[in-house]
Parts: C-alpha cells; structure tokens; sequence
C-alpha cells in the first residue's frame, strides 16, 4: 500500500506503470483468484457428469446435481468478478472522486468476504459428497481427477479470496484519513492549490520576507515642529 492519494491509489490523473501494477501483491492475488474459479468452473463442466448404463448423464459428487451446479456457479461467477476488479483495479487511480473510490472499495470487501464464504461451503460441500461416491458408481474412475481438481482448487480459492479481502480492508482503512483532501477533492473536482507555508521550521525552498513595515507619516515624514527664538 504505497498509494499517496486516498484508499492506497495514487492521486487523480497519475499514470499506472504496467510492471509496477503486475508486481502488486492485490493483482497476483486477483490473477490466482482467476485461475483457480477457470479450473474450478472447467472441471466440473467438462468432466464432472458422467453416464452410467444409460444415456443420461450424472453429476460425479454422490450422483447429486446440486453439488455441480453449486460448483459451477461459484466457478463461473468468481471468474467473472475476477475480471471485473481487476479492470476496477487498474482504473482505480482515473477515479477522481474520494467518496466514489470508498464506494468501490466497500464493494470489493462485501464481495470477496462472500465469496470467501461460499467458496468454502462449496470445499465442504464438494468433499463430502465425494466421500459418499462409491467406487461403482464410477467405473474407470470417471470424472475422479476433474472432482479432486474442483475440491483442491476450492480449498486453494479460500486462502486468494480472503488475502483480496484483507487487501481491500487495508486500502478502506488508507482511505478514512481524510485530512489531507479538500472539499472540492471529495467532490470530484479539482483540488485547490493550498497557500505555501512560511513557517521557520517548515522544510523546503519557501522565501520569507519581511512583513512589518514602518506605519507612514510616523517617523521620516512627520511635521516639522516650530521652536520659539529666543532673544
């Protein structure tokens, strides 16, 4: 969290260096989030039905269709939210809005924190259900790779979602310090230029000049006084 302006992102108008964004430990995370819903989603999809003796196809998890399709959906939706915070994150410094950048920030909270949850109640659900597959009911272990795959990359899915959670509570937590923003900053608008400091101990090259000055007609151009001669 190195950002300068609010909520860890640098301040409106800066450019993001690609290197700099791919090396943040938020965008590995969110990458590795990405990957293991696509393995999560393709498993289950590709070879977690199978047909037993008939032309009808069952789900490999206990033959029950509502461990795939809870599998599925997780997969597929984290896949795409994935997508979406990643863009929201690298457009995230063009925001100019501070009270904008909070809403996108307690968005990604709400969603990775559940998602964290469902994601581990689909580890649960999955497991169990394979545990009361029976060996016969998959003949050839059928589906038996992509079933281990899904729950693996399940369990895996927890500890990316909840470190994204934890960044975004850390980014949110940045951004609640709000002195250092205007008025017209948090409005959306651009910031007012402050008045520089002339302040002894203040660092910097700020000139200091003399502000007191002689009150005129005081001193130089007072009235000449008449003296009376004395003879």
């Amino acid at each position: 969290m190195d950002g300068v302006g609010s909520f860890g992102a640098g301040r409106t108008g800066s450019t993001v260096d690609p290197i700099t964004f791919a090396k943040q430990p938020q965008t590995i995370l969110r990458v590795l989030s990405w990957i293991f819903s696509l393995v999560v989603f393709a498993s289950i999809v590709n070879e977690g039905y199978v047909n037993i003796g008939s032309e009808r196809l069952h789900c490999v998890f206990n033959k029950n269709t509502d461990a795939c399709n809870y599998g599925v959906f997780v997969g597929l939706v984290g896949l795409l939210a994935c997508s979406f915070f990643f863009l929201l994150d690298y457009k995230f410094s063009s925001i100019s809005s501070v009270k904008d950048r909070k809403k996108a920030v307690m968005l990604e909270i709400g969603f990775s924190g559940f998602w964290t949850f469902l994601y581990f109640v689909s580890f649960c659900f999955l497991a169990n259900q394979w545990s009361r597959t029976r060996a016969e009911e998959l003949p050839l272990n059928q589906g038996a790779d992509a079933a281990r795959a899904a729950i693996a990359f399940s369990f895996f899915s927890i500890i990316t979602w909840a470190g994204l959670t934890v960044r975004a509570v850390q980014k949110y937590l940045l951004g609640t310090d709000m002195t250092l923003f205007t008025t017209e900053h948090m409005d959306g608008g651009a910031p007012t230029q402050p008045y520089p400091s002339n302040s002894p101990g203040g660092g910097g090259t700020t000139e200091t000049t003399e502000t007191y000055q002689s009150p005129p007609f005081t001193e130089n151009n007072a009235a000449p006084t008449y003296q009376v001669p004395i003879y």
